[in-house]
Order: C-alpha cells, then structure tokens, then sequence
C-alpha cells in the first residue's frame, strides 16, 4: 500500500493531472481528486469548487466522521468499476477506479452535487439529519450554501462519470511509466542497477548478475532494491520490458510472438501473463485500442 500510496501522490502532482484538475472542474463547476484507496481525510477537502455546504460539514467533527464513513463505503462500491453513492443530505459523489494491471491503486473522485434541485423542504430535512448527529445547521449561512449546490441530472453525471473513467486509463499508463522511471536521490548502486537492466533487458536476467554488474552482494541488493523502488527486482525488469512491448506494439508489421522474444521474454505464453497483469489486458487487445492498428 505504502508504494502505491506514493504512486498516487507522483501522479497526482505531475503536470498531467494538474492540467485535467483544472479542465474538468473549469468545465463541469465540480470538484475533483486523484486519491488513494485508504485515506483518513474527506478526498474533496479544500478542492477547487468544493461545495461551501459541504466545506461546512466537514468542519463539525461528528459530520465528518459520517462523511468519512461514506467515503470508505464508495471506496468498496468502486473497487473494480464506477460508483456512486448519495450521502444523507442528498448530495452525491462518484468515484473511479484508477488500476496498475489489475490492482486498484487508487479513484478519481468528484461530486458533492445533487441530482434534483434542493428546496426548502428538503434543507429542513437535511436540519433534522443534522439533528441526530448532534450539529446545528440551522443559520442563514448554511441554508445559503445548501440552497446553492450544484443540480447535476443522473444523464449528465453519467457523462462525467464517462470522463473520469477515459482518463483514468490514461493515468493507468502513465502510472506504469513512473513505476520504472529513476527516483530522485536514489542510491547510485540502484541506478546503476537500473541502467545495467536497461541495457541489457533483452538478455535472461537474474538477481545475482545484476548484483555483481553493481558490485555488491544478492542479499544486500536485493533488499535495497525493494526499498528504494517499491517492487521487487523480477516486477521491475518485466515493467521494463512491457514499457518496450507497447512500443513495439506500435508497428503492426511485428506479430506478438517477435515483441515478446525482441524484449527479453523467455516464452509468448509467459508474456502475454505478464503483460496482462501490468497493462490489464493482453498483448493483442492492447493493440488493437491503438491508432495504428
């Protein structure tokens, strides 16, 4: 948890997701977050176009604890596809799954918007809610900002919902691409290793060549490379060479049996595993999303 953790936060810093942050909250007026799948903090908190009603729960601290609750039950809702979920003042969030092959390793969420506009009524039902938690909502302010949510039809949200799940495959492949990058202010005896593997990842690679091309011990290497990278050395050399794969896969002229033996695989049978588990699908039906095929 802790890499992917750390992942999230690469990925939610990098200037592509900053740049989408800004598109999608200019386009839609809504809120939206890269989180982690656990997370002990409200994932829209202090986001541009955070809803003004929703800001003001989250600062009573038996609100939020509700809210909270909310949060890790669309987290489970979501897990493997789009979820959403309508909290007790009838304002909905939507969260999707963000993967790394086949691991959800985090959502990107939005919402904090109702589906039908809210009235007076449904304000005064919301003050009752509020009641049985112990939080006292009933002043101008908070009627205001109720009053004033978002309205997003079910269709539209569907739309948005749409949005967040294109570019989350995207951030599905750029998640990869981090994952074999070189770290800022790792141990030159890993980006030794990793240049040495760079190098030589077409050849049938073992813990104990690596280790010696970088002078020091298995156990020693071993155990420093997991650390410094988050992976292991085995997962590490197969992101590699699917990285190379896909870019292979570009030329339509290669049959997949070629890319698999050009990158450093032993049998086709063990790349198209590999592969599906990095990327989540295989060889052939990535392939056939791309331009060129």
């Amino acid at each position: 948890m802790k890499a992917n953790d750390q992942l999230i936060e690469t990925l939610t810093h990098s200037q592509v997701f900053q740049d989408y942050e800004r598109a999608y909250t200019e386009a839609t007026g809504l809120p939206v977050t890269l989180r982690p799948v656990e997370t002990w903090q409200l994932p829209l908190r202090g986001k541009r176009k955070e809803n003004p009603f929703c800001a003001m729960m989250a600062e009573k601290s038996r609100s939020c604890a509700a809210c909270l609750q909310m949060q890790e039950t669309l987290a489970n809702s979501a897990a493997n596809e789009p979820g959403t979920l309508t909290c007790a003042y009838g304002l909905c969030e939507t969260a999707v799954p963000v993967k790394l092959g086949s691991e959800t390793i985090g959502y990107l969420q939005t919402g904090q918007a109702m589906r039908q506009k809210p009235t007076p009524a449904s304000f005064q039902r919301a003050v009752e809610r509020a009641v049985k938690l112990g939080v006292d909502i009933v002043n101008d302010k908070a009627r205001e900002a109720y009053l004033n949510s978002p309205v997003v039809p079910q269709k539209k949200m569907d739309s948005f919902s749409n949005l967040l799940s294109i570019f989350a495959e995207h951030l599905a492949l750029k998640s990869n691409q981090i994952a074999v990058q070189t770290a800022n202010g790792e141990p030159p005896v890993i980006a030794r290793a990793k240049q040495f593997i760079e190098e030589h990842h077409t050849d049938d690679l073992s813990l104990g060549q690596v280790a010696q091309a970088v002078h020091t011990s298995i156990f020693y290497f071993c155990k420093l490379f997991k650390k410094v990278t988050g992976i292991n050395f085995t997962e590490y050399v197969s992101r590699v060479r699917t990285e190379k794969a896909k870019n292979l896969l570009l030329n339509p002229n290669l049959r997949v049996s070629e890319i698999a033996y050009e990158v450093g695989f032993q049998s086709l049978t063990h790349f198209n595993r590999v592969f599906k588990t990095i990327v989540g699908e295989s060889p052939t039906e990535y392939r056939g999303h791309l331009p060129s095929a």
